[in-house]
């Protein structure tokens, strides 16, 4: 009998988008976190805790918080970083979440940009990941989700066009 291959990321994927459609999919909040070089723009990877894979800061929905504020809290826990979210959400992107039971379900997560002002020393998930600044298309090569490679292939002309529009002047 002929070994059967493996699904790849985006098949396992593909078999969810029934759930996608009918709105069975779960929800989390990400931040994408930079920070402004002299010369360029880094953002921060973390590694998964249990996989071990390059990933943003994300989480679960919080009582009495906004999706932005998740996403700057999810930052501190996960990376020890201080910074405001911008509001309106940067993009989405989806992913096969492995539950703590075995199986995957789909979630949809809402990214949203952190401009790092501090990064503290201690902080909840200490020693528990790895990390890593990177110029944001470098970092995009690392992720496995296509949609969030597709976001951080965006930060850099995103931040770059809001950068000029604030220092121009009146016409």
């Amino acid at each position: 009998m002929p070994k059967r291959k493996s699904k790849t990321y985006l098949g396992q994927l593909a078999e969810q988008a029934d759930r996608l459609f009918r709105g069975q999919a779960i929800e989390q909040y990400a931040a994408i976190c930079y920070m402004r070089m002299p010369d360029s723009i880094k953002v921060l990877l973390i590694t998964s805790r249990q996989s071990g894979r390059w990933v943003i800061p994300k989480g679960w929905a919080m009582d009495r918080r906004a999706p932005h504020q998740v996403a700057e809290r999810e930052a501190w826990e996960e990376a020890g970083i201080r910074g405001k979210a911008r509001k309106k959400p940067f993009g989405y992107y989806t992913y096969l979440k492995m539950l703590d039971t075995g199986d995957r379900v789909a979630s949809v997560v809402q990214v949203h940009l952190v401009e790092v002002s501090a990064m503290d020393v201690e902080f909840r998930e200490k020693g528990q990941r790895s990390f890593v600044w990177l110029p944001p298309h470098e970092a995009a090569t690392l992720v496995r989700e296509p949609e969030l490679k597709g976001l951080l292939g965006q930060v850099e002309a995103v931040l770059s066009k809001r950068k000029k529009s604030k220092t121009a002047g009146p016409g």
